[in-house]
C-alpha cells in the first residue's frame, strides 16, 4: 500500500467513529470514501442504511450489503461521510473532481452533520489551485464558458464526461478564491449552471485530516 492509500485509510478509519446506532449515513464519493465504504460494512446491521451520492457510491454500498435509500425516502441525514478535493482554514471546499458534485452538495445541504475526509495534502490557505468544477446543462456550454471568462477563469470542457445527471463538466483554472461565498453565489446565478463544486455557504462542520504519523481536526482559525 502506497504512504497515500495509507493516509486515505488511516482518515477513513477515523470517520467510522462519528457513525451512530440507527444512523441513516450519507456516502460522498472518491478514492477516500471507498476505504470508509470498507469501514462502514462491518456496521450495515447497526445502521438504517446509507444514502449515495453517486451511482458508483451506490454499487459499491449495495455490493458490500449496505442497505442504499433514496433521499426521497428520508426525513434527515444525521451525519454525511465524504472527501475533498481542497480544504481551507474555514472548512470550506472544493468538490468535483469525480464529477459527483451535484449531488454530493444536495446531500451535505440535506444533513444535519458533514464530516470531510482528507490527507494534508489537500489542506490549503487560499482555495482555487486545483480546478473549480462546475456542472454544466449541455445545450449551455459556451455560454456558460464566455461567462467565466469574463470572471477571469479559464474553463476547460471535461471532454467524454458526462455526470450521474446526463450534464457537462466545466473546470475553472487559474481562480485564486479569496471570497468563496461570494463566488459561489456569483456562479449559480449564471444561466444553465446546475451546481458549483464550491462548499462554501454549507462548508464542513468538522475536517478529519491524516498525516503520515496521526489523525487531526482540522481547527478553524
Amino acid at each position: 500500500m502506497s504512504n497515500s492509500d495509507k493516509k486515505k485509510q488511516d482518515v477513513a478509519r477515523a470517520a467510522i467513529e462519528y457513525v451512530e446506532y440507527d444512523d441513516i449515513v450519507g456516502v460522498g464519493t472518491g478514492s477516500t470514501v471507498d476505504y470508509f465504504i470498507e469501514y462502514l460494512k462491518p456496521l450495515k446491521n447497526k445502521i438504517s442504511g446509507a444514502v449515495a451520492s453517486s451511482i458508483s457510491t451506490q454499487k459499491k454500498l449495495e455490493a458490500n450489503g449496505i442497505r442504499v435509500l433514496d433521499l426521497n425516502d428520508v426525513s434527515d441525514i444525521p451525519i454525511y461521510i465524504d472527501g475533498a478535493d481542497e480544504v481551507n482554514a474555514n472548512l470550506q471546499l472544493i468538490k468535483g473532481g469525480g464529477g459527483a458534485l451535484t449531488r454530493e452538495k444536495i446531500i451535505a445541504s440535506a444533513s444535519k452533520f458533514f464530516v470531510c475526509i482528507v490527507d494534508e495534502s489537500k489542506v490549503v490557505d487560499v482555495l482555487g489551485k486545483f480546478p473549480l468544477p462546475i456542472e454544466v446543462l449541455p445545450m449551455a456550454r459556451s455560454f456558460v464558458a464566455r461567462e467565466i471568462i469574463k470572471k477571469s477563469g479559464m474553463p476547460v470542457w471535461r471532454e467524454d464526461f458526462t455526470s450521474d445527471n446526463g450534464n457537462i463538466i466545466l473546470d475553472i483554472n487559474h481562480m485564486s478564491i479569496t471570497e468563496p461565498i461570494k463566488l459561489e453565489k456569483e456562479l449559480n446565478q449564471i444561466p444553465g449552471v446546475v451546481t458549483v463544486g464550491l462548499f462554501a455557504e454549507r462548508p464542513a462542520d468538522k475536517v478529519l485530516v491524516s498525516s503520515d504519523t496521526e489523525v487531526v481536526e482540522l481547527k478553524i482559525k
